[in-house]
């Protein structure tokens, strides 16, 4: 990815308490370069590997409700962008309309196929294809919505210097996210009061201590849980 200059980002971003997240990416700058460049690479060899199995669970999603294979929703990547980001659909058409836009374990909304989906992550497969675009990375920061982007405070913004991701730190210690929603009344406030805070202090860590094998590791740590 392009670091821009810090005087050239979104006047959001330039604030004192971004500054020095924004110093240490800028002192890792050849780490960010060979991030894109392994991005590029494992992207496209896991849409070569995976075509099929995204096949056959394409075909699984279209044959067991009723709706588009794919879901998409506008998200927020890198410097505030927003983009359609594209994920396999696990809930009724539009879900995004009837209910929070988070969503607990319980949640009606959820099909049959999209409750194992969604718990071995595989809903996330096209945004492979995101990474190759480099409008994601593998890993990095979540893209959330742009209502919750702007619940964040201005250091959380530096969390939006570099491009969003599949898997982060924040998502490892989240994997459970959707039982610690699953019995709150209000699912949404809950969320922004108490999670997004929880799920940005990792993401302010991950910038803090950024290089290419601390991604190596969140993405086996990543594959790992999942997996067991």
């Amino acid at each position: 990815m392009k670091l821009l200059p810090f005087d050239k980002m979104p006047k959001e971003f330039q604030n004192d308490e971004v500054k020095p997240y924004y110093d240490i990416l800028f002192a890792k700058r050849k780490s960010l370069v060979v991030k894109r460049c392994f991005d590029i690479l494992v992207s496209l060899i896991m849409i070569i590997l995976l075509a099929i199995p995204m096949l056959i669970i394409a075909v699984l999603v279209k044959c067991t409700s009723k709706g588009p294979v794919l879901y998409k929703q506008e998200r927020v990547t890198a410097y505030g962008k927003q983009f359609k980001i594209l994920k396999f659909r696990t809930m009724c058409t539009n879900a995004d309309k009837i209910g929070p836009l988070v969503t607990g374990c319980d949640d009606s909304r959820i099909t049959p196929i999209g409750k194992t989906l969604r718990r071995l992550r595989l809903d996330e497969l096209p945004q492979i294809f995101h990474v190759l675009s480099g409008k994601m990375s593998l890993v990095g920061a979540r893209p959330e919505v742009p209502k919750y982007v702007k619940a964040y405070t201005p250091v959380m913004m530096a969390t939006l210097i570099m491009p969003a991701g599949i898997t982060s730190l924040a998502s490892i210690k989240f994997k459970d996210e959707d039982d610690m929603l699953a019995n709150c009344d209000d699912i949404e406030k809950e969320y922004i009061t108490n999670i997004l805070p929880k799920k940005m202090e990792y993401n302010l860590k991950y910038l803090g201590r950024f290089g290419f094998r601390r991604d190596l590791y969140l993405m086996l740590k990543t594959v790992k849980d999942v997996l067991f």
